[in-house]
């Protein structure tokens, strides 16, 4: 009885560490994710938001400095001579919110379509400013969101449906596709980038009208975002393996989501969250396609170029790991060379129990993946 116990004891240590092991993947991310997404978003609080008082002469200079006085490190306060000029600077996004004083009729210009959270952040820091002056403020709305999507958050969630697509799919074709040569992986990769990219098109498009027009942009911007993210995980898997779904995880979601300014501009964010904003993927789709939604693609330019740096990252290492690979089977075949035999029952239960390894391999990959 006793020595049935202790081989069943035995028999279950490795079970037991297996488990264990992959146990700490989903305990990381839940730490991961409760770091990042509670640093980022738990306390906003404006740092450096780019706001303008119009008006000329000495006395819009003073009053400008007594905001930026009263305001610190808050606000980044500059003067603008006419209201035209505010409004130009809003609509190329280099200011949050304008003001223009008067003792009687104070009004605050804001585009909210290019952060709905920044715009009201300035409405609650201008709105004591004219109640001083015992008057109302009037705020002025210069570049609207659609009506369908009143908050403009929904190209967040949007980002969210087309970095999880993309992502997940890494783990598949790392893990079932691991008898795929490089090229064939990398074939799927931009077949998969494509499906991806449709889906979000048809998302922004015909299902919830986030986009009323540029719905051909929507989808390169998406194309090059998913591209990116699946040439960067399929060239990661081949040196990470199982520990591809974590990093891919902290990159895409846990650094991506929380720096895209989909929720929250940088200037409300603390300095880390808002530094990484300037280069990660996330935010180039994210601002690529507020600019081409709703600011006559000022910007496009610059976050194309992001996405397509995101690519050439990911094809870099899709190449490196292609290099790799067949140079680890050259020298595999060199030290362990295959005997030749006419292909029978037991190459085919070989052949078989490959198979159902690498099947193991991607579910457990893919429930990984999909458990954010």
């Amino acid at each position: 009885m006793s020595g049935r116990t202790s081989v069943h004891h035995h028999a279950a240590d490795p079970v037991l560490r297996h488990v264990l092991t992959h146990l700490l993947t989903p305990l990381l991310m839940c730490l991961g994710m409760g770091l990042a997404y509670m640093g980022a978003f738990v306390q906003p609080e404006p740092h450096h938001l780019p706001v303008a008082i119009v008006g000329e002469g000495p006395r819009a200079m003073v009053f400008a400095q007594t905001v930026k006085n009263d305001a610190g490190d808050a606000l980044d306060v500059r003067t603008l001579a006419r209201r035209a000029d505010a409004v130009d600077e809003l609509k190329d996004r280099r200011i949050a919110a304008a003001y223009l004083p008067s003792d009687t009729a104070p009004e605050l210009i804001v585009a909210t379509a290019a952060s709905d959270t920044s715009a009201t952040v300035a409405e609650k820091i201008f709105t004591p400013v004219a109640a001083r002056q015992g008057v109302p403020l009037k705020v002025t709305d210069v570049v609207r969101t659609v009506d369908d999507d009143p908050t403009g958050q929904g190209l967040f969630f949007l980002l969210v449906a087309v970095s999880i697509g993309s992502y997940a799919s890494v783990a598949v074709l790392g893990g079932a596709g691991a008898a795929l040569r490089m090229r064939g992986r990398a074939l799927l990769a931009v077949g998969v980038s494509g499906v991806v990219s449709a889906i979000g098109a048809l998302l922004a498009g015909p299902v919830f009208h986030l986009a009323h027009h540029g719905l051909a942009g929507v989808w390169g911007l998406s194309w090059l975002y998913s591209a990116g993210i699946l040439f960067v995980g399929v060239g990661l898997h081949t040196f990470l393996k199982r520990w591809t779904t974590l990093t891919m995880m902290v990159l895409f979601v846990m650094l991506n989501f929380t720096s895209s300014g989909g929720l929250f501009r940088p200037e409300l964010q603390n300095g880390f969250f808002g530094s990484l904003h300037a280069f990660w993927n996330g935010a180039g789709y994210v601002d690529g396609l507020r600019g081409l939604v709703y600011f006559g693609s000022d910007g496009l330019s610059r976050q194309v170029g992001t996405l397509l740096l995101w690519l050439l990252l990911g094809l870099v290492l899709t190449a490196a790991a292609g290099l790799f690979e067949r140079r680890r089977a050259a020298q595999g075949a060199v030290a362990l060379p295959r005997p030749t035999h006419p292909r029978g029952a037991e190459k085919d239960e070989q052949d078989e129990k490959d198979e159902q390894e690498r099947e193991r391999a991607a579910e457990e990959e893919m429930e990984e993946a999909v458990g954010v």
